[in-house]
């Protein structure tokens, strides 16, 4: 498999950093990965400081990698033990086939203890501190009042696959998340949608596009992608504000 290909070259790439640890999370720890449509979310825990020249091995490890296929889906975080406990702060990261900084958030830490995969090393529960109960909740309110209510707001994204998938599975995710303190797949959001109340147009043609499954034909693509966006937004909107009020 290609995933199983560039995990390996990614790996073999990487143990000149002599990293402590490789997770997975995501998707791809999850159950739910889907070659080719996935991203293949990692974190590796290196044994010494970050430093400029980290950075510098780090930048030519992944250029190296871009002409394996999937290659632009790879996203790797990196952490050393003296910061991986610092839930606020920013680490080096690739992400998008370029260098950036960004935490790891609760909810990604969360995934790591629950259903996190090791690739290579120490289990997360050797390096991370658990995310307590309050911590998560607080955390998924906020990417939802912060981050996807003010979206919802603008109409520029929402005529992308990625954005209306996105924003409906992490709202469906969400929803679960604060009513039984449990993390779910973007396959199990995909169930829990309709009866949260979601157009069942639209979670049709995510199930579609996401699993190959079809519930009857494909709508035009031209018109239906502004009337998708129309439909996600007009649900997105009240059912963010709601889930925010109950539990903000």
């Amino acid at each position: 498999m290609p995933t199983d290909a560039l995990l390996d070259r990614f790996l073999t790439g990487l143990a000149p950093l002599t990293p402590v640890a490789v997770w997975a999370h995501g998707s791809l720890a999850g159950g739910d990965y889907q070659e080719g449509r996935s991203d293949l979310d990692l974190i590796a825990v290196l044994d010494h400081p970050i430093t400029a020249r980290t950075v510098w091995r780090v930048a030519l490890l992944h250029a190296r990698l871009r002409a394996e296929p999937l290659a632009d889906r790879l996203h790797c975080t990196y952490l050393t033990p003296d910061t991986a406990a610092d839930a606020e702060r920013r680490h080096l990261t690739w992400a998008h086939e370029r260098l950036l900084r960004r935490p790891v958030t609760p909810v990604t830490r969360a995934e790591l203890h629950t259903f996190g995969r090791v690739l290579h090393g120490a289990p997360p529960a050797d390096v991370l501190p658990p995310v307590p109960d309050g911590e998560l909740a607080a955390f998924v309110v906020r990417d939802q009042r912060d981050f996807w209510r003010r979206a919802v707001d603008g109409a520029a994204h929402w005529q992308q696959d990625v954005w209306v998938d996105l924003g409906l599975l992490t709202f469906a995710r969400a929803t679960v998340t604060l009513r039984e303190g449990r993390l779910i797949s973007k396959r199990e959001a995909l169930e829990v949608l309709p009866g949260l109340g979601a157009p069942a147009e639209v979670v049709a043609d995510i199930r579609r596009r996401r699993y190959g499954r079809s519930d009857g034909p494909a709508p035009p693509a031209g018109e239906w992608t502004v009337r998708r966006a129309r439909l996600t937004r007009d649900y997105l909107g009240p059912a963010i504000d709601a889930l925010v009020a109950r539990d903000g």
